[in-house]
């Protein structure tokens, strides 16, 4: 399709709902419409907010370029021409990561240690080969450079530049498409790296994106430090192409991206430090979870996001949680991202036979080109969606609203192969698909919640994406959730949080004090407003309001001696350290020495003010047609019920069929579900 959006078509072939204030046409608004699109593996999600007014529109994603997915989204939510401020959840850095199609990069470092990023740590990838295999460094040998000069942990000169080399340094850009400078202990002192870096400043005009690790991650570890800087100069090209073009084709007032962290980004920020946007969609789906458990009262949640390729889980106890152990596709970035644990299991995820004869889904994917096979776009093998056609949890006439039909004759051919290959009747394999697929997610489940030492009776498992309500009653029965919920918006849950996220600024600096030195706790409250000035000043440079911005202040802390460190927030730190040490791994030294290894500020502009209004009371037995599914093995008479169809109050006992136009709930026998008064699914087994 033609790059630049000028007049949109009037067609919307999504749904309209939450009509909550005022008017429901866009027709003489002063504010632009808020827009927000995530782009999966399979669909592209877009939903739009104006005038008390939720729209939202699913697209198939277009693989070999995520804009015109982006482009024909934007085009069927907004109608007519409009003005609009694009929130996007990019998978550019992601995918550029994981099919290794970045960007040469050239790495300034000190000499001696050229082969850190390919060094790394001690960790065995495969523990029991005997010789393990890494994925090659994503800088290539020739492009390493070693250069004179050194600083010591306090940030002391041990060793001059040699300002030849910084000359001379110039001249070795030769092809490369991008440069990252990660020195010794730049965090505790970053001279070296700026000198480097005005060295390179009169050839800046080629358009080769630079990247200083004392600007992105100003923290120990260098390891880790030098992964995450090379990580952002190889994507960055790509990032800073593929936001300027959908910039401009779309015209979008404002563009701000997704960030790992839950908080938004805007563009500038996004272009210079895409590294931040490696978990765009999955974080967006986190937030959206948390804002609508948090109008149902639910504190202790499990997000469980299902999409069209892989699944995201999250464990959030009243709030995310963060983590700076994070790796994609085995290379390390050291920055605080939302925990979210990543299965290959989704709608699109292939079912094949193993040579030892067992059942295997995932992680391959049909992805959106071709699809799974009832798509009736090409696709052959046999994936989760198809199982679910095939036993009637996802009617044919009920796909994308009704919009859409799916083509079940179109799956007995694979299915029937598939079975030939297990010696099985296809009803079984079909079954055995969904058990398989069921089964990795829930030991992804089990992996965020009892493996870090929580009980998942405690908390609700909210499911989400397009295939997530398929699946959330019984994957809450199998890891003992005290319940389910299924918010409104259920396929477009990631986009939606996209809507509501703060823009956020985080900042970073270690430090390495000791708790009981005299000057220890000042020089850590200084670092800490000296961080808050700076984040606060950023936002402010980005037009936000001094006034309106929050910030939360955070110290990392561990004992003497210990390799790694506690996040806690910063009011009365080394007391909240012992109680979350003692949490965590049982005990505390509460006589020990304690380090604060590094501090960290978030300031946060908060999102959109999205209003709801309370659903009125419907009917307790909403009109319904029926279908048939196959339940373990038995063809149940199934009630298939819209979700537009059920009022506040309303209750349906299981078995049934949920079916709205972005996902379909199914609630299996035994099951029970309850509408709240914000339109949120619970679902509760029967005892």
């Amino acid at each position: 399709m033609p790059w630049r959006l000028k007049a949109r078509n009037s067609s919307n072939e999504g749904e309209r709902c939450m009509v909550v204030q005022g008017k429901t046409e866009p027709e003489g608004l002063v504010e632009p419409v808020l827009v927000a699109v995530d782009t999966g593996g399979t669909f592209t999600d877009v939903v739009a907010y104006s005038g008390g007014e939720l729209r939202s529109v699913k697209v198939p994603s277009t693989p070999s370029d995520p804009s015109e997915a982006v482009l024909l989204g934007l085009t069927r939510a907004l109608g007519s021409e409009l003005r609009f401020n694009l929130i996007h959840g990019s998978t550019v850095a992601t995918n550029a990561q994981l099919e290794r199609k970045g960007a040469r990069v050239l790495l300034v470092t000190n000499e001696g240690f050229e082969d850190i990023i390919e060094i790394g740590r001690q960790n065995r990838p495969q523990l029991y080969a005997l010789e393990g295999r890494r994925p090659p460094p994503l800088v290539r040998r020739e492009d390493r450079v070693g250069i004179a000069g050194r600083m010591d942990h306090e940030g002391i000169e041990v060793r001059a530049m040699d300002s030849g080399q910084l000359t001379d340094l110039v001249g070795r850009l030769g092809d490369a498409e991008a440069v990252a400078v990660c020195l010794l202990h730049a965090y505790a002192r970053p001279d070296h790296e700026e000198r480097v870096a005005a060295a390179r400043s009169p050839h800046e005009a080629r358009g080769v994106p630079l990247s200083i690790s004392s600007r992105i991650l100003p923290e120990f570890r260098e390891y880790e430090r030098t992964s995450t800087t090379v990580v952002n100069a190889y994507v960055a090209p790509l990032m800073s192409r593929y936001l300027s073009r959908l910039q401009q084709a779309s015209e979008a007032g404002t563009l701000r991206i997704m960030g790992s962290g839950g908080g938004a980004l805007p563009a500038e920020r996004a272009i210079r430090e895409p590294v931040r946007t490696v978990l765009s969609g999955p974080a967006g789906g986190v937030v959206g979870a948390i804002d609508w458990a948090r109008r149902a009262g639910l504190t202790k949640i499990l997000t469980f996001d299902m999409g069209g390729t892989s699944t995201d889980v999250s464990l959030c106890p009243g709030r995310p949680l963060y983590t700076k152990e994070f790796e994609i596709a085995s290379t390390p970035v050291a920055l605080p991202v939302i925990d979210i644990h990543t299965v290959g299991a989704g709608g699109g995820s292939i079912a094949t036979v193993d040579s030892g004869g067992a059942l295997r889904v995932g992680p391959r994917s049909a992805g959106a080109e071709p699809g799974p096979i009832c798509y009736g776009k090409g696709g052959t093998e046999i994936t989760v969606t198809d199982a679910q056609v095939w036993l009637g949890r996802l009617p044919v006439e009920g796909f994308l609203g009704g919009t859409a039909s799916l083509d079940r004759p179109a799956i007995r051919p694979g299915l029937e192969a598939l079975a030939e290959e297990v010696g099985r009747h296809p009803d079984d394999v079909a079954e055995g698909v969904l058990e398989v697929a069921n089964t990795a997610m829930e030991r992804a489940l089990r992996v965020i919640s009892v493996e870090r030492g929580q009980d998942p009776a405690e908390f609700v498992l909210v499911g989400f994406g397009g295939a997530g309500g398929l699946h959330v009653a019984e994957l809450a029965e199998r890891i003992g959730a005290a319940g389910a919920m299924v918010p409104p918006h259920t396929g477009l849950l990631s986009a939606y949080g996209m809507l509501v996220a703060p823009v956020v600024r985080t900042v970073s600096r270690s430090l390495m004090v000791s708790a009981d030195s005299p000057d220890g706790d000042a020089r850590v409250q200084e670092a800490l407003a000296d961080l808050t000035s700076e984040a606060r000043a950023t936002l402010a440079g980005e037009g936000f309001a001094p006034a309106s911005l929050e910030h939360d202040p955070w110290v990392e802390a561990r004992y003497r001696g210990q390799s790694f460190e506690i996040s806690v927030p910063a009011d009365d730190w080394l007391e909240r350290f012992h109680a979350t040490h003692e949490q965590r791994y049982g005990y505390a030294h509460r006589g020990a020495p304690v380090e604060v290894v590094t501090v960290r500020v978030s300031v946060r502009e908060a999102g959109a003010a999205v209003s709801v209004e309370p659903l009125e009371a419907g009917p307790s037995t909403p009109s319904t047609s029926t279908g048939r599914v196959r339940w373990r093995g038995r063809d149940l008479e199934v009630p298939r019920i819209w979700r537009r169809d059920l009022g506040a109050g309303a209750s349906v006992q299981g078995p049934a069929l949920i079916l709205e136009y972005s996902s379909t709930t199914w609630v299996p026998p035994r099951w029970a579900l309850e509408v709240d008064r914000w339109g949120s699914l619970h679902l509760s087994r029967d005892r």
